[in-house]
């Protein structure tokens, strides 16, 4: 049962997800007459733009990351649940959770329900490929990356076989999209700046890193002209792109591309596909191939307009276009599903959602990015200075930003990255 304020019953409004679609949504509702329950099944929220930072060893995993319980400390109507839905009864308004601390699952009535999951990895049918090429999409995951990115230098600086150690040495990067990009040009210079000097055995300048994309190009959706410049600035940096010819094998050794040879590789990273979370398969709602939830105008479910679905999970579709999973279009919707449930609260209709489009940006080394803002583009140094205002603006917290400054001012001036810690008691089983 709902507690009451006097005489009216407070409404319970249920969310699904501290990303920044679920976050932006809790935050508009400060002020609502509701009391609302967030779940996730970790206890921060995380600036996803910025977790292949932590996965090169530019930041610490606390510079990206916050707990939810510190963010939303002073809003009073908010409690929070370490906890992950693992299932949904929309005509009883009821979700099941499964709580680390409590072996029975435990249940929650709503009001009004978000979802706000986010996605996963999609190897797009080849699933064996994750143990070998991990993705990028938790802090977890950067975690992973990074101890196998250190451990590939060490073990190539342990072997005395040639091939075996330009296998380890040969870096791969499947996936020209912005995540792709950023790891590709981190990890050349990682390779031909932050490590010289620091082995006997080895010159890491040698080392090779491909960007391997499928398409025609790289950062498809940014104009072909930037698309073009990114390309340049990455074989400036040293990084071989190669276009037009998918991965069609991976494995502990390496990978294959189309019908060709096996390429010796001892570290592939996945930055290639992305799938929604499982989470909206327990809805009895139709679903894109993607596994996106295709809601409607104003982000509620077909038949069940209390339930609402937001960010990465949600498939939304505006002038004949897919909106894009990206950060801010997230956190607008989040916020709208927040003025929707204002909206129903005063008996009046939800509005329609409307994405604002305010452009891309995508980083690919030390004083170099593209930028396509509202018909503006740049490219080289302005675009860099611009990408990095804009993603420390962002960032919660005012220690967030500081200690990024900070950390990114000592790698400007001496290419070196604070966080190269190899962490994990696994680490010297890693293939």
């Amino acid at each position: 049962m709902n507690p009451t304020h006097g005489d009216a019953v407070i409404p319970h409004v249920v969310i699904v997800g501290g990303g920044f679609a679920g976050l932006w949504a809790t935050r508009a509702l400060a002020t609502a007459p509701v009391r609302i329950t967030l779940v996730d099944r970790h206890n921060h929220h995380l600036f996803q733009p910025l977790l292949y930072q932590v996965a090169t060893a530019g930041l610490s995993a606390p510079d990206i990351a916050a707990p939810l319980r510190h963010i939303l400390r002073k809003q009073r109507n908010v409690e929070v649940r370490l906890a992950e839905a693992t299932a949904i009864d929309a005509p009883a308004r009821r979700i099941t959770l499964a709580e680390a601390a409590d072996a029975n699952p435990s249940h929650l009535d709503y009001d009004y329900l978000l979802l706000a999951s986010g996605a996963t990895h999609a190897y797009f049918g080849h699933d064996e490929w994750a143990a070998h090429a991990p993705g990028l999409k938790t802090l977890d995951d950067a975690l992973t990356l990074r101890r196998r990115l250190l451990l590939a230098f060490e073990r190539a600086e342990a072997s005395d076989d040639p091939a075996e150690r330009a296998a380890w040495l040969s870096f791969a990067v499947v996936g020209g999209g912005p995540t792709g990009v950023e790891l590709a040009g981190t990890l050349a210079e990682i390779a031909r700046h932050t490590l010289k000097h620091e082995f006997r055995n080895i010159d890491p300048a040698q080392a090779r890193v491909r960007l391997l994309e499928a398409g025609p190009r790289v950062l498809a959706s940014f104009p072909e002209s930037l698309s073009a410049k990114a390309r340049r600035q990455l074989e400036r940096l040293g990084v071989e792109v190669v276009t037009g010819t998918p991965v069609s094998a991976i494995d502990g050794r390496g990978y294959v591309l189309g019908d060709g040879m096996p390429v010796p590789a001892r570290t592939v990273v996945w930055a290639a596909g992305v799938a929604a979370s499982p989470l909206g398969a327990l809805l009895d709602a139709p679903r894109d191939r993607a596994g996106r939830v295709q809601v409607g105008a104003d982000l509620s479910v077909p038949n069940h307009p209390e339930v609402f679905v937001a960010g990465d999970l949600a498939s939304v579709q505006q002038d004949g276009r897919p909106v894009p999973g990206v950060a801010p279009a997230a956190k607008q919707m989040g916020a709208h599903v927040a003025h929707a449930v204002r909206a129903r609260l005063a008996g009046q209709p939800a509005p329609a959602f409307r994405y604002r489009d305010f452009g891309n940006l995508a980083t690919i080394g030390r004083m170099a990015a593209v930028v396509d803002v509202r018909g503006v583009r740049l490219s080289g140094v302005l675009a860099w200075w611009f990408w990095l205002i804009a993603h420390v603006f962002f960032l919660i917290g005012f220690r967030n930003r500081l200690i990024v400054l900070i950390n990114w001012t000592w790698a400007y001036w001496s290419y070196q990255r604070h966080a190269r810690i190899i962490l994990g008691r696994e680490a010297a089983d890693e293939p």
